[in-house]
């Protein structure tokens, strides 16, 4: 059984990509912002700063911050003397802890959700404290927006370049239907084309972190089209900056994106994603101490991962210690394994350094399924991340050691 994806928003930023490609001419067509809950102290044009980009998923929306989900978070980590940004994608379905909650999912994605249920200052400002808390870098600015939002911006630049590998058929989810080759598209046709859930024809564009390179490309086609004529880039400012009033909301002054601006022109852009398809599972309903005020998480697809792998990856963008509020994952050589099933489970776990015994080639599962000892889930989580096959199931059980059920 394959996770089930559900339709995305994306906010690309066309205000950064404004900022980067035509920030000479910011000034003489940015005289208003929205700014719920105030300013956030002057951005620094020297030393490195994060923003956080949320794309929330409400429908019907009447605003960048109705009520709804933070289907898109991104960080971006912007260095004005390297002029270079890092769009750092975080996995929307991350298993995080959420101590001061009754949330029985805790996913990074609901942060935007319980804080707009306090209020609309607050739902972006829960949603950059759990970002921080997770990337370990300090996070105070964001800007946000919603589906009408991204489909405005590509349409107000016109059309933007999106190279289509392979072909994409999904009639019931996205409603995207695209043969290979490269396609000029506009808002709403680039929007099916992020959305994709599931395609029918092949294995391209069916896992959450292939829609997070998806979101990467079509900011770096705005990017390309806003940068292939300055005179163009500076035409297409108002249309933009409608978009802007209309769709976006953000914590940062007119001044602060001014500054921005004129630093950032012309700086160049990179990705980098948190996590692999491998890191998601589905989680059975679990004890979990300290995940919610339950201490209690609901079964769900959850993307779990090592506060010590991302610590590592983002260290080189000021990172002090990456956080999910779970335990300390253990190493694979103090998990034993045992294995009931197909022997090749044997050799990919030996492989990432666990003991495994195969105690029987047949498995009572058709399913590829994960058992931990009562208590013990992280143990669980290790070995399911070894396997990488992110859709199985991970569950308590009656066993003495972990023991993985497979086909």
């Amino acid at each position: 059984m394959k996770k089930r994806l559900r339709p995305r928003s994306i906010w690309l930023l066309v205000i950064v990509l404004v900022l980067i490609g035509a920030g000479a001419y910011l000034k003489s067509w940015f005289t208003s912002a929205s700014s719920p809950g105030g300013h956030v102290a002057a951005v620094s044009t020297n030393l490195p700063f994060n923003i956080l980009l949320i794309g929330n998923n409400a429908r019907q929306a009447t605003g960048p911050l109705s009520q709804g989900q933070a289907d898109i978070l991104m960080l971006a980590h912007i260095d004005p003397q390297k002029h270079k940004v890092t769009l750092i994608s975080l996995p929307r379905d991350l298993l995080i802890a959420l101590p001061q909650w009754r949330d029985t999912v805790p996913k990074i994605k609901e942060t935007l959700f319980l804080g707009l249920g306090e209020g609309p200052a607050q739902g972006p400002e829960l949603a950059m404290q759990i970002a921080s808390h997770f990337t370990g870098m300090p996070v105070k600015a964001y800007i946000a927006t919603d589906f009408n939002g991204f489909i405005d911006a590509v349409d107000a630049v016109g059309c933007v370049n999106i190279d289509i590998p392979y072909a994409i058929y999904d009639p019931i989810h996205s409603k995207a239907d695209f043969q290979p080759g490269v396609h000029c598209l506009s808002g709403p046709w680039v929007l099916a084309f992020i959305r994709v859930r599931q395609n029918t024809l092949n294995s391209y564009r069916t896992t959450d972190f292939q829609r997070m390179d998806a979101e990467a490309q079509v900011l770096f086609a705005l990017k390309e089209k806003l940068l292939q004529n300055p005179v163009q880039a500076a035409l297409h400012l108002p249309a933009l900056v409608a978009t802007w009033r209309k769709d976006v909301a953000t914590n940062l002054s007119n001044s602060q994106l001014l500054a921005l601006g004129l630093t950032l022109a012309h700086s160049r852009v990179q990705h980098v994603t948190l996590g692999s398809a491998g890191d998601s599972m589905d989680l059975a309903s679990m004890p979990l101490p300290g995940i919610n005020q339950e201490n209690q998480i609901a079964g769900a697809y959850y993307d779990v991962l090592n506060s010590a792998d991302v610590t590592k990856m983002l260290k080189p963008y000021g990172s002090t210690g990456a956080w999910t509020g779970l335990p300390a994952f253990p190493s694979p050589k103090d998990v034993p394994v045992a294995v009931e099933g197909s022997s090749a489970y044997v050799a990919l776990l030996q492989k990432a350094g666990f003991p495994v015994t195969l105690t029987s080639t047949t498995s009572p599962s058709g399913r590829l399924t994960v058992v931990f000892p009562n208590g013990r889930p992280v143990d669980g989580f290790v070995v399911a991340r070894a396997l990488a096959a992110g859709n199985e199931l991970v569950t308590p059980g009656s066993v003495s050691q972990v023991t993985v059920y497979g086909p």
